[in-house]
């Protein structure tokens, strides 16, 4: 994986779960950290940059097959789970711009985009068949 495409999937987890704590009654907690419209642009900006890393990762992965197999695309486990996290990143990104969602939805959105991610990078390589499978 990507560094920097980790570290923005990091992040956006990261501001996703505060904008949820933020959601509760937390007084005390509320004020030893940022504002949640602050955590939730947060949010929204490195969820952009994992987009696009994904997206890198994709275009990337499809010429490095084509050199390698001879095809771009072969519907391999992970290959499949990489493209369902991205369309899920992009659809996360249209909520918050077409439909202007923010706050808990939305973190919840990012939540569920985030858990794809990660399942795709750890979860294929040990529990489906395929090209990317390593145990």
């Amino acid at each position: 994986a990507n560094p920097v495409e980790l570290a923005a999937l990091i992040t956006a987890f990261a501001a996703t779960l505060f904008v949820i704590i933020f959601s509760f009654r937390t007084e005390h907690l509320r004020s030893m950290l940022p504002s949640a419209e602050r955590l939730d642009s947060l949010m929204y900006k490195t969820a952009g940059v994992a987009f696009a890393g994904l997206a890198m990762l994709l275009i990337t992965g499809a010429i490095w097959a084509n050199e390698s197999w001879g095809r771009y695309w072969g519907w391999d486990s992970k290959e499949t789970g990489a493209f369902v996290a991205w369309l899920t990143y992009g659809g996360f990104l249209h909520a918050r711009i077409a439909r202007g969602m923010s706050g808990r939805r939305s973190a919840y959105f990012a939540v569920v985009a985030f858990l794809l991610v990660i399942f795709t990078y750890l979860g294929v390589s040990y529990l489906l068949p395929g090209l990317h499978s390593y145990a």
